[in-house]
Parts: C-alpha cells; sequence; structure tokens
C-alpha cells in the first residue's frame, strides 16, 4: 500500500468525468475505431428550458453518434441523469519502465459528477430492439457437445457367497453399487449486454425463476447471475413465489411492450 500510494498520479484528481452505461453495440463501434484515431465519436447536446431554470426536469441530455457504419444501429439516444448515486472517483493504471527496474504508476483521472442510461429515441426504438431480438436468438442457440462414455454392457462372473457356482452381474448393476460422480461443468460467462437480452427472453415466458432454473437456462456460472439479477430482478423472501427472482417493474413494463409488439 506504501508503494501504491507513493506513485499515485493525482494532477487530474479534481476533474469531472461523466460515466454512462451504453447499450453493446455502441461499446464494439467505438472499440472499433484505433486509440491515435482523430475521429470524433459522438456529440452531446444539452437542452435547457429557460422558463423553468430551477426544474431538475427542464435539463434534458441527448447523444448523436458520428460516423457509425454499423448496420441497423440508432444514431439517436437519450441519456437519462441518475438523481442518486454513489460518489465515485475513475483511476488509471499503467507500466512505466526505468534503467533497471519497472514500476507500477496508477492515476486519478477524475470525480464522477453525472452517471447516465444511454437509451436509443423513440424514434429509433423499433430498429433497435428488432436488433436485439436477432442476436437474442442467436444467443439463444446452443452449443451441444457430444461426450463419448465407455458403456461396457457384458457379464462379469463372481463367486456367489455360501454356494459352489457363479451368479452373472452387469455393468449397470456395478455402476449403482459404487457411483461415481462426474466433474463439475465449468461455465463460460456470455457477454453482459447477450445475457441481459436472454433474461429479458425467459422472464417474457414466465415470471418467476429460481437460480437453478436460470443456470440451466443460461448455461452460466451462479454467481455471474447473481450480480445481472441483482441489477433486474427482486427476490421474493416470501408468499407464493418464495425463493424465486422476478424482474423489477421498471423493467417489465419494456419486456410487457417488447411482447405486445
Amino acid at each position: 500500500m506504501e508503494d501504491d500510494q507513493k506513485n499515485l498520479e493525482r494532477t487530474r484528481a479534481d476533474r469531472s468525468v461523466w460515466l454512462m452505461k451504453c447499450p453493446v453495440i455502441v461499446a464494439k463501434s467505438w472499440n472499433s475505431i484505433p486509440p491515435d484515431s482523430q475521429q470524433n465519436l459522438s456529440k452531446v447536446v444539452v437542452s435547457l428550458d429557460p422558463l423553468r431554470p430551477e426544474d431538475p426536469s427542464s435539463l434534458q441530455f441527448s447523444m448523436e453518434m458520428a460516423g457509425s457504419e454499423t448496420v441497423n444501429m440508432p444514431k439517436s439516444y437519450a441519456l437519462n441523469m441518475f438523481k442518486d448515486f454513489v460518489p465515485m472517483g475513475i483511476f488509471s493504471e499503467s507500466n512505466q519502465a526505468y534503467d533497471t527496474f519497472k514500476s507500477r504508476r496508477v492515476a486519478s483521472e477524475g470525480k464522477v459528477e453525472h452517471k447516465f442510461d444511454m437509451q436509443p429515441n423513440n424514434k429509433n426504438m423499433e430498429e433497435y430492439r428488432r436488433m436485439c431480438r436477432e442476436r437474442t436468438n442467436k444467443s439463444m442457440i446452443k452449443n451441444r457437445q457430444i461426450q463419448v462414455i465407455d458403456n461396457d454392457r457384458g457379464l462379469h462372473m463372481r463367486p456367489m457367497p455360501g454356494m459352489v457356482g457363479l451368479i452373472a452381474s452387469t455393468s449397470k448393476e456395478k455402476k449403482k453399487a459404487a457411483p461415481v460422480k462426474g466433474p463439475e461443468v465449468k461455465r463460460t460467462r456470455r457477454d453482459r449486454g447477450e445475457l441481459e437480452d436472454i433474461m429479458f427472453k425467459l422472464f417474457e415466458r414466465q415470471p418467476n425463476w429460481a437460480l437453478k432454473q436460470l443456470v440451466i437456462e443460461t448455461d452460466q456460472p451462479a454467481q455471474f447471475l447473481k450480480e445481472i439479477l441483482s441489477e433486474l430482478c427482486v427476490y421474493n423472501k416470501r408468499g407464493a413465489n418464495q425463493g424465486t427472482y422476478e424482474l423489477k417493474p421498471e423493467y417489465k413494463k419494456s419486456a410487457e411492450e417488447t411482447s405486445a409488439e
């Protein structure tokens, strides 16, 4: 800890930073642009009603994408500002090489002033929903694996106690006497956005799911699913649906609108 504190760069610690949660397709589009490129990613537009300057709802943020080549990707987005959020800071980490050793450099890049949730505007919502449905349908296709299991169905002869003779036993009986626990399946995490789309699709099928059922349906690690469920769902601790998850009211409304279409 002492070494890390010595290497902490605080030149930009007081800089104001905006934190934004964006759709997966937007993140992929931005990540495809080389870091040294001078291309503009987007334009942020801030609108304020001069007749109601003190009203928080009069302040609106929007974003226009610049130069995106992605098919069916919406160009215009609304930035929904979070009213309350935990104070956060932004940090970066890099390695610096000196004459005889390497040192880890940690820098404070600023304090989060506003937090936004990026969503397509209503005029682009239909195209975006169609794109999400196509991505969900592709992600729902499970890759089946074939495992070859040795199955000896021959007869094994063993002495029968108290008698001069032999009794035949099949390999099936032998397995019952000494069951062998198979190796645990190691599940690979999906892309977070794709997994959220799958979850919405499952909750369209039925409103309540147990964690064990969701692990089987999504083939995802239980701990990773819990992280997603904590954001999208509420856990029923009592009542008829005790021990199951269901979508939060704001996500239920969105899922019902998509299902109605």
